[in-house]
C-alpha cells in the first residue's frame, strides 16, 4: 500500500480516535493530531539500529532517526503495525517488543510539513542486517545506546526532532538500560 492510500487514525485531543483519513492529505501545513509509533530496535550486542530517512521523503528527508517510525491503520494493532513497518522499511523482525513510552506526543516542522502526533514509542530486539527499501531509508548503521544519548543532547544534533525527545526521556528514567538487561 502506497503513502497515496495509506490510512491514519485520527484522534481528538484526549488522544480518542475520531476518524481515519489518507496519509498524503493528513501530513501538510495543518496537520491534524494523528497516531503514530517509534521503534528503537537492538541487536544481539545492544546496539541500536539508527536509520536515515530517505531523501524522497516528504517530511524530514535526510534526517537521521531511530530504527522505524509510521502509523497504524484503522483497526490495526500498534505491534502489528510495528512488525508490518520494520519488515518493509527494513526487511528484519522485531522480537520481544515493550512499549515504554505509551504516551509519547510531540509536534515539530519541516519544509512546511507539521508532523502532530501521539506517538507510542517501543522497544524491540531484532537480528541480522536491514535490507532497507531506498524509498523509506537512505542508509543505516549500529551504535551504543550511550554514543546515541550523547548525540541527541548534542545543540547541533542531526537526530529527528521526535528522538531526541524520546531518548531524553528513554535515558531520564532508565527505560532502555533496564530492557538490555532483561
Amino acid at each position: 500500500m502506497g503513502e497515496a492510500t495509506e490510512m491514519v487514525v485520527l484522534l481528538g485531543d484526549d488522544g480518542a480516535p475520531i476518524g481515519s483519513e489518507r496519509k498524503d492529505r493528513v501530513h501538510g501545513a495543518a496537520t491534524p493530531l494523528h497516531l503514530a509509533f517509534s521503534c528503537y530496535g537492538f541487536d544481539a550486542a545492544g546496539r541500536l539500529l539508527v536509520t536515515r530517512r530517505a531523501a524522497v521523503k516528504r517530511a524530514f528527508p535526510g534526517v537521521w532517526t531511530n530504527t522505524c517510525c509510521g502509523h497504524p491503520g484503522p483497526g490495526e494493532f500498534m505491534e502489528s503495525a510495528i512488525r508490518r513497518r520494520l519488515a518493509m522499511e527494513l526487511g528484519i523482525e522485531a522480537r520481544d517488543l515493550v512499549c515504554a513510552l505509551p504516551s509519547f506526543r510531540y509536534r515539530a516542522e519541516s519544509n512546511g510539513v507539521v508532523e502532530n502526533e501521539i506517538c507510542p514509542v517501543y522497544l524491540c530486539r531484532v537480528e541480522g542486517e536491514p535490507a532497507p527499501d531506498a524509498g523509506e531509508v537512505g542508509e543505516y548503521s549500529w551504535v551504543d545506546w550511550p554514543a546515541y544519548v550523547a548525540r541527541a543532547e548534542r545543540p547541533d544534533s542531526d537526530l529527528s526532532p521526535w528522538s531526541r525527545l524520546q531518548v531524553a526521556q528513554l535515558h531520564e528514567w532508565g527505560l532502555v538500560d533496564a530492557y538490555l538487561r532483561r
